[in-house]
């Protein structure tokens, strides 16, 4: 008879603090939510996808590298990094490429974070900028933001001066969608002690762009003398997601070369260096999309908001929504209709949802039928 061991053994092996981190939320799985619902179409509005896909460049630089599939991929990314270079003025060697950008926030912490250390992040914020740090046996200390969903820059500075290590900041805002301005960030930036690593995440900073108060973290920061990484993605704006591809601009190449001492070779797959090339260069296909999210947000909020819920003010591609109830509960809800969006679970915001765009035909679906949610339980 074979013996299984007692699971406690394996338990044992496990690091405190991995044990104890929380589970990243993906949100609820598409095919699930068609199965228990009975839905003949699933509208998934919780990951902050593009719903106006990639470029059409895309698809023809993916075909053209399919022959070639039995080949390890450049471990250095060499043509994106120089691509990425050229379109920032920063050399290649200040430039690192992950699988996903949440892939460089891990490396960050693997790279440069000891037991003990102190990070500061924002709250509510991007569950990563916590679980990462915390499964390095760092300490986080999160920063409310304002009643209003604003920036409390007596709160920044006194957590600043704390003497982290790491300082997370992301600009826009996930989930809220709000973004800092140029007066706020630079508020932060010298608040932040020189010893600390500043890492501005920027995933969402397309969509930010045309609002003339919106700060570019590269060209704030690109002549400060101090350790610092601007973080962006390929995944959101320009229509990725599958392909997994993240880069950031870091203030040294010598942060970037420990970065490469603890990434794993080959982390970013040819038909995504190759896509993600393709798509930084038609600027045209970009900018339409960052023109229809800005449309589509706006009308989206402006509906909410008359029929009186709180929305959080959004540069991003989604929409930070106070349901006035227990989230968990509209969401469940919403899955009966085959709509899919994340109800938000840290401590003080757990009547939010953030729900992302898709078409303007399920976005109107989503909204009609929140709204009937909201009004059957003020009955």
């Amino acid at each position: 008879m074979t013996h299984v061991r007692e699971p406690s053994a394996t338990e044992s092996l496990v690091r405190r603090e991995v044990a104890g981190l929380p589970a990243y939320d993906p949100g609820a799985d598409p095919d699930e939510v068609a199965r228990a619902s009975g839905a003949t179409r699933v509208i998934k509005l919780s990951n902050n996808e593009n719903p106006f896909g990639a470029s059409p460049a895309v698809a023809a630089a993916v075909h053209r590298r399919l022959a070639a599939t039995t080949r390890y991929p450049d471990p250095t990314a060499k043509r994106l990094a120089e691509a990425i270079g050229r379109t920032l003025a920063v050399p290649a060697g200040r430039i690192v490429i992950g699988n996903g950008s949440e892939n460089i926030l891990e490396m960050l912490c693997q790279a440069v974070l000891d037991p003990g250390d102190l990070v500061v992040t924002q709250a509510p914020g991007f569950s990563l900028h916590e679980i990462f740090p915390r499964m390095m046996g760092a300490r986080v200390e999160k920063v409310p933001v304002t009643g209003e969903f604003g920036f409390d820059a007596t709160a920044w500075r006194h957590a600043l001066a704390a003497a982290p290590k790491l300082v997370f900041l992301a600009n826009p805002c996930n989930p809220t969608g709000v973004m800092l301005t140029g007066a706020e960030l630079d508020h932060i930036v010298a608040a932040t002690p020189q010893s600390a690593l500043l890492v501005l995440d920027e995933a969402y900073c397309e969509f930010a762009r045309p609002n003339p108060a919106y700060p570019d973290g590269v060209e704030v920061l690109r002549d400060h003398n101090r350790p610092w990484i601007v973080l962006r993605t390929f995944s959101k704006a320009y229509g990725l997601a599958g392909f997994r591809v993240g880069y950031g601009i870091a203030s040294h190449s010598t942060l970037v070369q420990a970065l490469d001492r603890v990434r794993t070779p080959y982390n970013v797959n040819q038909l995504a260096q190759d896509a993600a090339v393709a798509a930084l260069g038609d600027r045209a296909h970009l900018a339409e999309t960052v023109r229809r999210t800005g449309v589509e947000i706006a009308r989206l909020a402006a509906r909410l908001r008359g029929a009186g819920l709180r929305v959080a003010p959004s540069a991003a591609n989604f929409l930070f929504i106070d349901t006035g109830g227990d989230a968990d509960d509209v969401v469940r809800q919403l899955h009966r209709s085959g709509i899919i969006v994340k109800a938000w679970r840290e401590p003080g915001y757990q009547k939010f949802i953030r729900a992302s765009l898709s078409t303007p035909e399920e976005n109107d679906l989503f909204v009609h039928r929140l709204l009937e949610i909201c009004r059957r339980r003020e009955r």
